[in-house]
């Protein structure tokens, strides 16, 4: 049973940092895609960024570019989104999700097959 697990979340303030994690497990991942994304209240759930496990290649919402990086341990099975440069409109839930079998990132929610349950991060002004 595949399960991610997302940490890290918090209250932080405007110009400040975080670090998302997700402790993936249940599958090998070594030919997965796995993406951030995130829901503000009243918003849909936007892509933040992904990764593919094998390469490290990413891909980065324009909104995040130069402030948000995505790296994995794949000793570890887990994710990471150190997040820089934190503004007030990042504020949401932030789950990570994995498709398997893949070579490209995708960017859509529907193309995702396992989520994590999300954690809270708050951007104080």
């Amino acid at each position: 049973q595949v399960k991610l697990v997302e940490s890290g979340g918090g209250l932080v303030q405007t110009g400040g940092s975080l670090r998302l994690s997700c402790a993936a497990s249940g599958h090998t991942f070594s030919d997965s895609a796995m993406g951030w994304f995130r829901q503000a209240p009243g918003k849909e759930r936007e892509f933040v960024g992904g990764v593919i496990w094998s390469t490290g290649r990413t891909l980065y919402a324009d909104s995040v570019k130069g402030r948000f990086t995505i790296s994995r341990d794949s000793v570890k099975k887990t994710l990471y989104l150190q997040m820089n440069s934190l503004k007030p409109e990042d504020s949401a839930v932030y789950y990570c999700a994995a498709k398997p079998y893949v070579t490209y990132i995708p960017s859509f929610e529907y193309e995702y097959d396992w989520w994590g349950q999300g954690t809270q991060v708050t951007v104080s002004s």
